[in-house]
């Protein structure tokens, strides 16, 4: 596996007050029910589409909705700035949305695999998107771009995990002592033990959130499905050897993940499996479980980069002062490395892929 490049970002101010607890709000929003081949998803739209540019879609995680894993991340003021200039879809799993009913005696949740096959009927009148997705949804995020490369022009992955393992197992070892209700195992999933008994602000809205805002019925269904999942096959191309066959994501892409987080070692493993040239591993500094939520100036600044890299440069102009780090690698004859940036900030390179100035 080739060396692992890594950015330490730390965060000065805590992200939730007893001002601003569990306060997901949507702004200027519309919510639409969409019918697919596998049932219907619940989908909210900040914004219009904005000519040929793509649309930022959203997919949560286990335990939350897009309000509870989204909306700290896109009502910060700097991710705002961003979402001027591209809509947002933001989706939630079947049965995740804030007040959704039960679903019916003998309902059979989707797949990991069919939740991503629901996502084409979200697009019908969306060219691209920019995924978001965390757990869970970076998971059906992968599968989705697998599937329709032509669709993504780029990945946000966030504690995501390639892998068909089972997470229950590994979370009921870490709860000796806990009585393990389907919350105690949601919150072992998303937050480090550290975490779980020194952030108890965090730590208490989130279990507020996920044992009253959650239908426990509908969300021990989408735990089931994500229990099960099959591996994602991806595998790193080797040059000369089976870059135009191999089974691996074709646009850029950022993983990111906490420095604390119990999703570590997944986020790396993934990136060993993709192609070193279009991967980024961001590891926060200061962060575990929940980065967009923890962090979200650090993880905002950081999303600019990443859309400016993919060719979107004029569209907000950024003036940073950088420090190169030690490893660089080409691509298309151009130097790109991840870099070091004296305020803390994350830069990507200047081009990563020639999408075109707008």
């Amino acid at each position: 596996m080739d060396e692992l490049q890594d950015v330490q970002l730390t965060e000065i101010k805590p992200l939730l007050t007893n001002k601003n607890a569990r306060n997901f709000q949507d702004f200027d929003c519309q919510e639409h029910d969409i019918e697919t081949p596998h049932g219907v998803l619940h989908v909210t739209m900040r914004g219009v589409p904005k000519g040929n540019r793509p649309v930022i879609l959203t997919y949560h995680d286990i335990g939350l909705n897009h309000k509870s894993c989204f909306n700290t991340l896109f009502n910060y003021e700097d991710m705002q700035e961003i979402t001027q200039h591209f809509a947002v879809v933001h989706v939630d799993a079947p049965g995740q949305q804030e007040g959704a009913p039960p679903f019916p005696t003998g309902y059979r949740y989707p797949t990991m695999d069919e939740l991503s096959e629901m996502l084409p009927s979200v697009m019908t009148r969306i060219n691209s998107v920019i995924g978001i997705g965390v757990g869970a949804g970076a998971y059906i995020l992968t599968r989705f771009a697998l599937n329709n490369p032509a669709l993504v022009e780029g990945l946000v992955l966030i504690d995501v995990d390639p892998c068909a393992e089972g997470w229950i197992d590994w979370a009921a070892s870490k709860l000796s002592g806990w009585t393990s209700n389907l919350v105690d195992i949601v919150m072992a999933h998303h937050f480090s033990t550290d975490e779980l008994t020194e952030n108890q602000e965090l730590i208490q809205t989130y279990r507020l959130h996920i044992a009253q805002d959650i239908n426990q019925d509908n969300l021990a269904l989408f735990c089931g499905s994500y229990q099960y999942r099959q591996d994602l096959g991806i595998e790193r191309p080797v040059v000369g050897l089976n870059e135009d066959t191999v089974n691996t994501l074709t646009c850029p892409a950022l993983l990111v993940v906490g420095d604390t987080s119990p999703a570590v070692e997944a986020v790396v493993e993934c990136n060993s499996r993709l192609n070193p040239t279009k991967t980024t591993l961001l590891k926060m500094a200061d962060c575990g479980g929940l980065p967009q939520v923890v962090q979200p100036g650090k993880l905002a600044e950081a999303f600019k980069y990443f859309v400016q890299g993919m060719g979107y440069s004029n569209v907000f102009l950024l003036e940073v002062t950088f420090l190169w780090s030690r490893t660089e690698f080409p691509v298309d004859g151009l130097a790109c490395g991840q870099r070091r940036v004296k305020s803390g900030v994350f830069c990507f390179a200047s081009a990563w892929w020639q999408r075109g100035s707008l």
